[in-house]
């Protein structure tokens, strides 16, 4: 079984669309859509829900109200000053860090665990789908990457499928340290600006601390020659294969208001021409050949 993450240093690179299109071409695989905190492969793919899950991800504190005796020592403690005068306790600045509840002298606090978002098993027009979704302000979206990731892996062991695709968070934090861990390969769509080099560079190198094998595709590269020329300079001297440059295209803004990917909507596009070139290179790559190891990374945050 090989794995396939698309990640990109920001929000906005076409990432999505670009994960969309490798579905249109891809054979025998599940998609995994492993960008909780703003998952929107949904919004092309149109899948049929056919399983959710509520995803508990931490704890929040709860005052008994009849065992309180306002003491005050839950105030003292707190350093989010998530508890008021009242002795209530305000959701949002909760952090579930459950020191009121270790030292609370009367017991008063519960510390139950809270339903932080869901996840889902949905079938689409390209094959079956693993999404998720993160509710506002909650933690833990590097476990509900990880969720997501293993269930992807069920689906694909239990189907005999050979491929999962996985659409990556933005950035280098938690949720993208957590889709990467034990992939066969990932792809960086990076864009030709100033901030795209560097955004290029930090996902290459998180790449290089976890041992996993990086590839890097330029999108919309004819908008700064210049600055997809030093992509190409830094991916050479970081030893980043890159496997193909997409030209921008508004054909792509057009495909995603018709919830179509790129293919639908216009196969004999320039774009649609580049990308399936791309794919055609990523899948005959030792590098991409190479099955993934069983084990997923799970992160402590």
């Amino acid at each position: 079984m090989r794995e396939l993450v698309i990640l990109s240093g920001k929000g906005g690179t076409g990432k999505t669309s670009i994960t969309a299109a490798f579905a249109s071409l891809a054979e025998n695989m599940v998609m995994c859509d492993a960008d909780v905190d703003a998952a929107d492969l949904h919004l092309i793919l149109n899948p049929d829900f056919n399983k959710t899950s509520d995803f508990k991800g931490g704890n929040e504190a709860v005052i008994n109200k009849d065992k309180c005796t306002e003491c005050g020592k839950c105030i003292e403690v707190c350093r989010f000053d998530a508890i008021s005068d009242t002795f209530k306790v305000d959701p949002v600045e909760c952090e579930g860090c459950g020191i009121c509840f270790d030292l609370c002298p009367e017991e008063a606090i519960d510390f139950p665990e809270v339903i932080c978002g869901q996840w889902h098993i949905s079938n689409t027009r390209f094959g079956p789908m693993v999404h998720a979704r993160l509710g506002i302000a909650q933690e833990n979206s590097g476990k509900l990457v990880s969720l997501v990731r293993q269930e992807a892996k069920k689906i694909a062991l239990k189907q005999d499928l050979d491929l999962i695709l996985t659409d990556g968070p933005p950035g280098i934090g938690c949720p993208v340290i957590a889709s990467i861990g034990q992939a066969t390969a990932i792809l960086i769509v990076a864009e030709p600006t100033v901030t795209g080099l560097h955004d290029m560079e930090r996902v290459g190198e998180l790449s290089r601390h976890f041992n996993v094998p990086a590839m890097v595709l330029i999108n919309k590269f004819d908008l700064n020659f210049d600055q997809t020329k030093k992509i190409e300079e830094l991916a050479q001297e970081k030893s980043i294969k890159v496997v193909g440059k997409i030209p921008f295209d508004e054909t792509f803004t057009h495909a995603m208001i018709q919830a179509k990917t790129i293919f639908e909507y216009s196969k004999n596009s320039q774009a649609s021409i580049d990308i399936k070139k791309i794919w055609n290179t990523i899948i005959a790559m030792p590098e991409f050949n190479t099955p993934a190891a069983n084990n997923i990374f799970i992160p402590n945050a």
